[in-house]
């Protein structure tokens, strides 16, 4: 069995508003309080605090008199902010994240319930200290009864569920087909096979809608009800252009998951990229790391082959033909001639023909493609 998220976006009533907006005040507090006295608590006595520790602490808070308005949010939620916070401090000691960092009022809201803190029945979702069902605009079917559920708020006002539920992936039929995909800017994304998909460039195609919803909002006074209102709407115009830009990646994954056995990609550190200040944003908007994420687990759930080859491998500047690598190969120049075999070569093309080679040594040798490696497999 699998775990899958199934998202939806629901319209909470007046009174469902009212009961979000506690919780989530409760659940920011609650993070925030915790964290500041394990901060201080290391700094002053050098004293580390476990989650049974910080739930002890939440325990002895609650009953303060000046708390009290913690007991109107469910206590499930408050319980699992504060394993969300062991998670984040795990993370922080490997050395995967910074240092836990204070919840805001402005920023996203979100908050967890556990399996006692909800019903799920005849297709409605009731949340604790509720009886009314959440509408739900409901665009597939839960397959099993939710583990847990995520209730969040976004920038732009907009409130949605995340269902966390048990499933059974169903592999799709085995066939014969292999591809390559060079990553880039213009082209989102090259195949082996010479197929280019254009890059739609969502940023950029809001970009003067943005700019003059942030001139306005840079004119309004601080604290005012016009300010608010200017923030939102640069909210709901960010919110268009991720969610143009993940519809289009689920999109161009689906279509490569759908019609390709193995998929191979090579391995980009985005980190290191978009310090270049020039291509930062377009490296940004074009989201490579998200499509590998969604090719990733889509591939292990159809039962398909997805493979990343090493990042250090010379796929542009290598002739997939007779194997001779350049010395340099600017970013200018999209196109090339072999000087060993003469072969004329489209940069990406190229690129993406290497990639499946490589792809297809890692597969045969189980381990990081070298040139040895590729040039033994070709051979074969």
């Amino acid at each position: 069995m699998e775990y899958k998220s199934y998202k939806y976006r629901f319209y909470p009533t007046c009174k469902q508003k009212e009961l979000l907006a506690k919780t989530f005040g409760c659940v920011r507090f609650v993070y925030n309080h915790i964290l500041k006295w394990r901060t201080d608590a290391y700094y002053e006595r050098k004293e580390k605090i476990g989650y049974l520790a910080a739930h002890k602490q939440l325990t002895l808070i609650k009953k303060l008199d000046e708390y009290k308005w913690l007991n109107d949010a469910s206590a499930v939620a408050l319980q699992q902010t504060l394993r969300h916070q062991e998670i984040a401090f795990k993370n922080f000691f490997n050395h995967k994240a910074r240092y836990p960092t204070f919840k805001k009022k402005s920023h996203r809201q979100s908050a967890t319930f556990g399996r006692n803190s909800f019903r799920f029945k005849s297709g409605n979702l009731y949340m604790a200290k509720n009886n009314d069902p959440l509408l739900l605009k409901v665009t597939r079917e839960i397959p099993s009864y939710p583990l847990h559920i995520t209730i969040t708020k976004d920038f732009s006002g907009r409130y949605f569920v995340s269902c966390l539920c048990e499933f059974k992936p169903i592999a799709l039929p085995i066939i014969n087909k292999q591809i390559g995909i060079d990553l880039g800017i213009e082209n989102l994304l090259i195949t082996s096979d010479g197929e280019k998909t254009k890059n739609k460039h969502f940023t950029q195609q809001y970009a003067s809608k943005l700019a003059k919803a942030e001139r306005n909002l840079s004119r309004k006074k601080l604290g005012s009800a016009n300010r608010t209102k200017a923030k939102l709407k640069v909210a709901k115009i960010h919110a268009k252009i991720a969610d143009s830009r993940i519809d289009n990646l689920h999109k161009i994954s689906r279509k490569l998951i759908n019609e390709n056995q193995v998929i191979c990609a090579e391995t980009l550190r985005i980190k290191n990229m978009i310090r270049n200040h020039r291509l930062s944003k377009h490296i940004a908007d074009a989201s490579w790391s998200e499509l590998c994420r969604q090719l990733t687990y889509k591939a292990k759930w159809a039962g398909r082959t997805f493979v990343q080859i090493d990042q250090w491998f010379p796929s542009s500047k290598r002739c997939h033909c007779c194997g001779f690598i350049v010395d340099t190969l600017p970013l200018n120049i999209r196109s090339w001639l072999c000087p060993k075999c003469m072969a004329s070569h489209d940069r990406d093309i190229n690129a993406a023909k290497n990639v499946l080679a490589a792809g297809l040594a890692v597969l045969a040798f189980g381990e990081s493609v070298s040139l040895a490696s590729l040039d033994a497999s070709s051979s074969q």
